[in-house]
């Protein structure tokens, strides 16, 4: 099974996010709770951590991309 990830949101005002390193490439294994992604919003940086556990199929955004909350930015298989 495979799940979206999207970018999330940090506090009421956040309305968007700028990819600033990716932790983790496509292929590799993230636990539950692992910081995988750095983000900026509302000029801060920003860590975030997988809700889920499984192998990093397809990572959507790209390094400096800024993206609207809630936007795919990668794809997790958590079948196995």
């Amino acid at each position: 099974m495979v799940q979206e990830i999207t970018l999330p949101k940090y506090g009421q005002t956040m309305e968007e996010g700028k990819i600033v390193r990716w932790l983790k490439s496509e292929g590799e294994y993230i636990e539950k709770g692992e910081i995988f992604l750095e983000i900026e919003g509302d000029k801060s940086l920003l860590e975030v951590e997988s809700e889920y556990s499984g192998y990093l199929k397809k990572i959507v955004a790209k390094v400096d991309d800024v993206l609207a909350c809630g936007e795919i930015i990668a794809v997790l298989d958590i079948n196995t």
